[in-house]
């Protein structure tokens, strides 16, 4: 038995795990999906204060008190931010790193500057706004998700897709403008890169290629676990067991 700790994407929550997570609990794997304050089920809790480092102590909460131990920890999407200062913490405690199709941030870093969607001038005033009490709580996330979903729908049944939609949430937009403290760089343990085929997040494969990372490519979409649940699992597996090459 693993025990696999999943990281869910932007707009989304520990829901999004769902087929993966029957999946790998049908092969006997101890699976646990936390879901990011301000997130999902936990949407309620969205404030101007709520970034990385709240989403940083969200994990690594589940992991003390879980009481985890050699853990295949996956990162999806904006989980890609958390995932360096969750393993600054507690990578004693974690066996291997996965991202899938996940943000490869450099410390220092924001979010909407890294993917393109707003000056970096801009953010250092927002990011103060927020501090000061003001400004927007969400980010829209989801309805951008939503839109361009429109445009170029997933790689999937119409019925999982529109489950998938409907139950997006807004992101904290201090998720989005803060400064990720710990980037990418800082990770000692060896890390593989599942790489989907249609994505935004080409230019976060070269970055992880740029760190020495290994790739594994995938003939799917962004939303790859909701899309192909079985090969998304099929690769989780065997990275975990060693049993596949870049």
């Amino acid at each position: 038995m693993t025990t696999f700790v999943l990281l869910h994407g932007g707009g989304m929550g520990g829901w999004t795990w769902k087929f993966v997570r029957e999946l790998l609990e049908a092969k006997g794997h101890r699976v646990l999906t936390p879901t990011f304050t301000g997130f999902g089920e936990r949407e309620h809790l969205i404030a101007r204060d709520v970034g990385n480092a709240t989403h940083v102590q969200d994990v690594v909460n589940v992991f003390r008190f879980e009481d985890l131990h050699d853990v295949v920890l996956v990162a999806h999407s904006y989980a890609g931010t958390v995932a360096p200062g969750v393993l600054a913490q507690v990578g004693d405690r974690v066996a291997k790193v996965i991202y899938l199709d996940a943000i490869v941030p450099h410390s220092g870093e924001r979010i909407a500057s890294l993917m393109g969607y707003v000056p970096e001038e801009q953010l250092a005033g927002l990011d103060a706004m927020l501090d000061a009490g003001e400004g927007p709580i969400g980010s829209g996330v989801h309805e951008m998700q939503r839109a361009a979903a429109k445009e170029h729908p997933h790689l999937m049944v119409p019925e999982r897709e529109k489950w998938l939609l409907d139950n997006l949430s807004d992101q904290p937009m201090k998720a989005t403008s803060c400064l990720i403290p710990v980037g990418a760089e800082t990770i000692a343990k060896p890390v593989d890169y599942i790489a989907a085929a249609v994505t935004v997040m080409t230019a976060m494969h070269d970055r992880a290629r740029a760190l020495g990372w290994t790739i594994h490519d995938h003939p799917g979409d962004h939303a790859l676990l909701v899309g192909d649940p079985e090969g998304t699992v099929d690769l989780i597996l065997a990275i975990a067991e060693g049993k596949v090459a870049a």
